[in-house]
């Protein structure tokens, strides 16, 4: 019912333009810096799916998908502040991802919103995104930019 992870790397390679390595990871840590949050649902508008990007990944992936210097990251992370421009490619990957989503599970999803860290986020999504079961927790190092981290949990 998950992406695996070859459809992951894939995704990510293939909007990126860069060798993406990835590993084992933890559930992305919900705390400060907040990560980017994204929603899924079916045609019929129910919540299927939750993804959770670690700061560090939205603002790397955002960065790599428009040739940004990896300066930008840095300077986002020490401010803890993900410029708008990093959230819009972040957003677009979120956007990608519906489709890997959607095929794991038999069915056309798409996304429903992506929340940017200084935003709140619904409760509900936050409470999936914890969820223990039905769940992808991975670390993606993008060559040039590094490393961070995604889950992709199934709505229960």
């Amino acid at each position: 019912m998950l992406p695996g992870r070859k459809e992951i790397k894939d995704l990510f390679e293939g909007l990126l333009g860069r060798e993406i390595a990835i590993t084992d990871g933890l559930p992305v840590d919900i705390g400060i810096p907040k990560p980017v949050v994204a929603s899924y649902v079916d045609d019929y508008g129910h919540l299927r799916a939750v993804a959770v990007m670690s700061f560090g990944l939205a603002a790397r992936s955002g960065a790599a998908l428009a040739l940004i210097p990896k300066g930008a990251v840095e300077a986002a992370e020490e401010d803890r502040v993900l410029p708008p421009n990093l959230f819009e490619n972040a957003y677009e990957i979120c956007n990608v991802l519906a489709a890997p989503f959607g095929d794991a599970m038999g069915e056309h999803l798409r996304l429903a919103d992506a929340y940017p860290p200084s935003s709140p986020v619904p409760a509900n999504l936050l409470s999936i995104a914890a969820q223990v079961a039905a769940r992808e927790d991975v670390d993606l190092e993008i060559t040039g930019y590094g490393t961070g981290s995604l889950s992709l949990v199934v709505a229960a």
